[in-house]
């Protein structure tokens, strides 16, 4: 009997041990951050829907129908591996077509100046949170700006609509409505760089809808001119109008 006791014991120690390690780990929520942000209060926004003119000496990188300005990012998936743009064109738009890959210009324009864009979601709401509406700016030098529908669709506050993606969430939430065409006007000032030295760090500005959503954020790097790309994010978002006017 002396030796019942310690093995019972040893056995139902054995089995919390067991018991323990067979419960799941507490899960991560996908897009989780390190930082927590407040939501960013939702606004009224300040743009119709109209195209906006380019100004006098603006590059038009679209114009609605000529893309020799871009070139494919094929998906890695691609049988065909060429640079042959493949997005939709219709109705004055680009519109992504699911899993062909990113877009890109073929040059870097992007130097300090205006960069304007105009951009719609899906008219027909399918998912929520990252998975509505969701596509990306990428301005080379700087971190993804998100496009988003945002109109009633919660997410973390650093993957909405206007966010740097990861990095820093938008002012405020000045989203229009699914389908409806809304405007980002981005003012970059590249560093300045003195004998291979960053003296003043870049700087970037954001306008949704005419709204303030990002105000004079620092980033580094020491990128003069860059490239303009938009993802291919499963999702059929549309882009028009968009153009670019260096700082003289």
């Amino acid at each position: 009997m002396r030796y019942i006791l310690p093995t019972l014991l040893i056995l139902s120690s054995a089995a919390s041990i067991l018991a323990q390690e067979s419960k799941p780990a507490p899960l991560t929520p996908v897009g989780a951050t390190e930082k927590v942000w407040p939501e960013p209060p939702v606004v009224e926004p300040n743009y119709d829907g109209q195209l906006v003119a380019a100004p006098t000496g603006a590059l038009l990188l679209f114009d609605g129908a000529d893309v020799s300005a871009w070139k494919q990012l094929p998906d890695a998936r691609e049988t065909d591996q060429s640079d042959q743009f493949r997005w939709k064109i219709a109705d004055g738009a680009m519109e992504v077509v699911p899993r062909t890959g990113m877009i890109s210009t073929k040059e870097p324009v992007i130097t300090s100046g205006h960069l304007h864009i105009e951009w719609a979601t899906p008219a027909e709401v399918k998912g929520n949170g990252q998975g509505r509406g969701n596509s990306g700016v990428f301005i080379q030098g700087f971190p993804e700006l998100q496009v988003l529908d945002s109109y009633n669709n919660k997410t973390y506050p650093d993957g909405q609509a206007a966010a740097f993606y990861k990095n820093k969430p938008p002012l405020v939430n000045a989203s229009r409505g699914p389908g409806l065409w809304q405007s980002y006007d981005v003012f970059i000032q590249r560093a300045k760089v003195e004998n291979g030295k960053v003296t003043h760090a870049a700087t970037i500005t954001v306008k949704h809808n005419n709204v303030l959503v990002q105000d004079n954020v620092e980033f580094p790097g020491a990128v003069q001119a860059g490239t303009l790309k938009f993802q291919d994010h499963l999702n059929p978002v549309r882009f028009r109008n968009i153009w670019f006017q260096p700082t003289p």
